[in-house]
Formats: structure tokens, sequence, C-alpha cells
């Protein structure tokens, strides 16, 4: 398979505010850009880590909280490098 790392993390967070201060201020980890999307009410916020992978804050006004612990109000993705997307699709749909 022709990954190369992680490209970004998504995380839908349930205070937007105060999770943007902690990765922001506390951690350090600049902002790359932060859109306000009027018709969903939510925040994106990506971030850049110190080895190139991003990191998406998103906000969602009443979230479901997820069905079992500790992964509530967690992960909502996770997309991966690859320097040949086709190829890397190609051997994904031979492996069925």
């Amino acid at each position: 398979m022709n990954l190369s790392g992680i490209h970004h993390i998504a995380i839908i967070c349930s205070n937007y505010e105060k999770s943007k201060d902690f990765y922001t201020n506390l951690m350090g980890f600049p902002i790359i850009r932060e859109v306000y999307r009027e018709e969903r009410n939510s925040y994106k916020l990506d971030l850049s880590l110190p080895d190139g992978t991003q990191l998406e804050l998103f906000s969602f006004p009443n979230a479901p909280k997820r069905p079992s612990y500790p992964e509530a109000q967690g992960l909502r993705h996770l997309a991966f490098k690859t320097s040949d997307i086709i190829a890397t699709v190609e051997e994904l749909e031979e492996k069925g």
C-alpha cells in the first residue's frame, strides 16, 4: 500500500471555544484556517502539527454523544496521505 502517513485527523468537539483555546494556546498548534459554516451553524478549524499532519476541529450544535466511552465527542475521521491516490484506490478495491 502506498501510504506515506496521516494527512489529517478530524474531531468533533463538545466545546469549540475551549477546544480551540487548548489546541492553539496550550498546545501551540498554528491555525491554518478557520471557517464558520453558516448553513450548518458550525465551525471548522484546521491546525498544523509539527510533523505536517493537520488536526481538524468541528463544532456542531447538539452533536450526539458517542454510545461508548472513552470515545465520547471524539474522532470524526482519519485521512491518510498517499502520493498516488489512483493506485491506492485500485489496491484497496482489489482487496475488496
